[in-house]
């Protein structure tokens, strides 16, 4: 592939995600060392975009990280992480991936067999192990109020999307940003097909590339416990904070902090 090519699809993937958030891998920034720094390449979950991470990304960026930022399809597990992938192989160096919520159990599999893949940060997200479903683990611990009840559904196709309703939104998503930005959030949610919910994991990377974990204390999606288990479990290195299900948006400097403890 040319350096051209690979500039413009590194590019087009980054306007994917809703913005050109940095430099493409090709033009990385060294770190004092004289090694290049690794590209971050952050993953949203449902019910939110890739504009989520923006506050992160302009702290990452600011830091000399190149930054990437797709859009994931929310289709359903294996086919995200499919699409992930691809472009990941459209990335030179060494890479970060950063997910949020349904994107843990995407960059779980996405990045499985990516030698190019040296560090996975978890941020309020799924962590799955083989064969694990995305209901099990939310459901695994008390606490979480995304339901049936807390959502609209919309057929299309052959599936069904899931929204969160906007009488809800807030309360169970973001209870910690300020109001009128999370009317925002709720008006630009993207949806998932709510059968990724019951599909299987399949072999999990973190079980060979070293991960990162930010617990969300008063995440009301994604119950703490939950996450303390699956970042034990996964051996991650771990930071709480006072945080709501969007702890990247609510807290950019901590999110944006453990990335680059990562990324070093």
């Amino acid at each position: 592939m040319t350096t051209s090519r690979r500039t413009l699809l590194t590019a087009s993937a980054a306007v994917a995600g809703g913005a050109v958030l940095g430099a493409p891998a090709a033009q990385a920034h060294t770190r004092p060392d004289g090694k290049p720094k690794p590209t971050v390449v952050l993953v949203h979950g449902a019910f939110a975009d890739a504009s989520g991470w923006n506050d992160v990304a302009a702290r990452l960026i600011r830091d000399g990280y190149p930054v990437v930022a797709p859009a994931n399809p929310l289709r359903g597990v294996a086919s995200d992480s499919a699409y992930l992938a691809s472009v990941l192989a459209t990335l030179d160096g060494p890479l970060v991936l950063a997910a949020h919520s349904y994107g843990g159990i995407v960059v779980t599999n996405a990045a499985t067999g990516n030698p190019n893949v040296k560090a996975l940060v978890y941020v309020a997200a799924f962590v799955p192990d083989q064969g694990e479903t995305l209901l099990g683990l939310q459901t695994k611990y008390p606490g979480s109020r995304l339901d049936e009840a807390a959502l609209d559904f919309r057929p299309y196709g052959e599936g069904v999307d899931g929204y969160i309703k906007k009488a809800v939104f807030r309360d169970v998503f973001a209870g910690d940003v300020p109001r009128t930005t999370a009317e925002l959030m709720w008006a630009g949610q993207r949806p998932s097909d709510v059968r990724a919910l019951q599909e299987p994991s399949g072999a999990p990377a973190w079980k060979g590339i070293p991960s990162w974990y930010l617990v969300a204390r008063h995440d009301r999606v994604l119950p703490a416990e939950a996450q303390r288990f699956m970042a034990q479990r996964a051996g991650a290195r771990t930071v709480e904070v006072g945080a709501s299900h969007v702890a990247m948006v609510a807290q950019p400097a901590a999110t944006a902090d453990l990335i680059e403890r990562a990324a070093r």
